[in-house]
């Protein structure tokens, strides 16, 4: 059986990439009553019918999945945000690096649009909280190219995802990295303060030197529907490395005795904010437990 990659889903077809070029297909009805989907990413068997079409009638083992943005099997997630236009979201950044904790993927942080910056604590601010949390942090600006480099590097023989807020410059940002790429970008919205959706599905785009990127649409909302209140603090990796110290096992960091996480807040060894976030989070899986 033919096999090869999902690189781009529209409209319920699926472009599947083989050593022989790519292949448009269908998914065969079994999938729905499986409730199973082919995602961009998954390595499937097809069965061709004329030449350049097929349906996708197997869908390998996953080694990873999201489910927003959906995609199966990258090895890095990218979250992209921004100063400015739109203003930097700490709550909606915190949120994507929990899935993607969750998932056990590798995360790297993009800070866009430096050039708007004018006030260096403000950036030295935001990079220093995630630096000593754990991750790894590039601050680029498309117009003067500065990071550019650097995170074309981090990008060089894996598969990424660039997620993201709408209008942070995720496509900008490919543009920069590779320009025949030529993605569409857009304005942010000056009542809404929110960008404009450019990116319309999620694309596997080839980057060179071994190096390939999906694209994503932008959204700005996200939550928590299949993780437990105990899950939480697991993907914050500053809590995360400092739980075994607490004392009670499963401690949920709120007000229990002893508590290594709380006394790491309050002696600012962990963010402050990043903290409120947490306990925002947990407040809302409990109550969708509920419900």
């Amino acid at each position: 059986m033919p096999e090869g990659r999902i690189i781009r889903a529209v409209s319920g077809f699926f472009y599947v990439r083989t050593d022989e070029g790519d292949v448009q297909c269908r998914a065969r009805g079994v999938f729905k009553k499986k409730k199973q989907s082919p995602m961009v990413g998954d390595w499937v068997g097809f069965e061709p019918t004329v030449p350049g079409e097929g349906i996708v009638t197997e869908i390998r083992p996953r080694e990873t999945e999201l489910l927003r943005p959906p995609i199966a099997n990258v090895e890095q997630a990218v979250v992209v945000c921004s100063f400015k236009e739109p203003d930097f979201r700490q709550e909606l950044l915190d949120r994507f690096l929990v899935h993607i904790e969750h998932e056990g993927l590798d995360a790297l942080i993009s800070l866009t649009k430096r050039d708007l910056v004018d006030d260096e604590s403000v950036i030295d601010r935001i990079r220093t909280a995630y630096v000593r949390a754990g991750y790894r942090v590039i601050v680029t600006s498309v117009h003067t190219g500065e990071g550019v480099e650097e995170l074309q590097r981090e990008l060089s023989g894996k598969l990424s995802v660039f997620a993201g807020q709408s209008g942070v410059g995720k496509s900008s940002l490919l543009n920069a990295i590779l320009p025949s790429l030529r993605l569409t970008t857009g304005e942010v919205s000056r009542k809404l303060k929110r960008g404009r959706h450019t990116t319309r599905h999620v694309e596997i785009l080839e980057l060179g030197k071994g190096g390939q990127v999906a694209d994503t649409p932008g959204f700005n909302q996200l939550n928590f529907p299949m993780m437990e209140p105990t899950d939480l603090s697991a993907c914050f990796p500053e809590m995360r490395s400092r739980a075994p110290e607490c004392r009670f096992r499963g401690c949920l960091h709120q007000n229990e005795p002893d508590c290594r996480v709380r006394t790491a807040v309050e002696h600012g060894e962990i963010d402050a904010a990043r903290y409120r976030n947490y306990l925002q989070f947990l407040q809302e899986i409990s109550d969708q437990r509920r419900y």
